[in-house]
């Protein structure tokens, strides 16, 4: 199956371990030196429909990956790494 980075943000990533459901992905962070993913980033949910801004980023490592499905990207438990988001 080959997969392009635009189509990981159609996919959901959920948790081996307990099935707990984190989002969609919406960004990827890549070492450009290297040519590698690094990791993928969840962003956080809204606050009050956006009024008090939104939570921080989820970051999943690549290492915590375990396996893409059609529709969803498995990763193994532990909470995701929490990234503030930018601007």
């Amino acid at each position: 199956m080959d997969s392009r980075i635009s189509d990981l943000r159609c996919k959901e990533i959920i948790s081996v371990s307990d099935g707990s459901r984190y989002g969609y992905v919406g960004d990827v962070e890549v070492d450009l030196e290297r040519g590698t993913v690094k990791a993928l980033v969840v962003p956080g949910r809204l606050r009050l429909f956006g009024l008090l801004g939104r939570e921080p980023d989820q970051v999943f490592p690549w290492s915590s990956v375990r396996r893409f499905g059609e529709d969803i990207i498995l990763v193994e438990d532990g909470a995701p790494q929490a990234q503030l988001t930018q601007g």
